[in-house]
């Protein structure tokens, strides 16, 4: 794949995805329980004043599909709804090796909630979708990484 935009930041990252799914109608993210969950509702938040379904699939459970709505509270998860969409977004804990998901799994439930000429997005940090090869094994139209560097500070009492 083929870098086509770098920039810094969260904003910057919800800015990548708002313009990836400017043209979308229903977006279903598909993520781990927990940890996946706030990232596919920041996501969600990015583009909460549009007339774009949302959807979150827990794992690779289709039938467990939610939609998510913007609430008082923030992006939050509502009654089960139908997964079926024409923008799929792979959230990057389902690569990693202890949620036990493997990619031919992904991809398989990928086909299955994709309408024709959907769009697969994969967000991940650290590169955990290349590093553990889902790159090559599922057909992203597009991959947003975002690496980060954490400083933890301490008062020098």
């Amino acid at each position: 794949m083929k870098v086509i935009d770098q920039k810094n930041g969260i904003s910057n990252m919800l800015n990548s995805f708002r313009k990836l799914v400017n043209k979308s109608n229903k977006i279903t993210f598909v993520g781990c329980p927990g940890f996946c969950t706030p990232f596919a509702e920041l996501l969600a938040y990015a583009i909460r004043n549009t007339n774009k379904e949302m959807v979150f699939v827990p794992k690779l459970e289709y039938d467990k599909a939610k939609r998510i709505d913007f609430t008082e509270y923030g992006m939050q998860l509502s009654e089960y709804i139908d997964a079926i969409a024409d923008t799929v977004v792979l959230l990057g804990g389902l690569a990693m090796p202890r949620i036990g998901v493997n990619a031919k799994d992904a991809k398989n439930l990928v086909k299955k909630i994709a309408e024709e000429n959907c769009s697969v997005i994969g967000v991940c940090f650290m590169n955990v979708f290349k590093k553990y090869g889902w790159d090559t094994q599922i057909d992203f139209d597009y991959i947003i990484n975002a690496d980060m560097v954490i400083t933890t500070y301490a008062s020098e009492e």
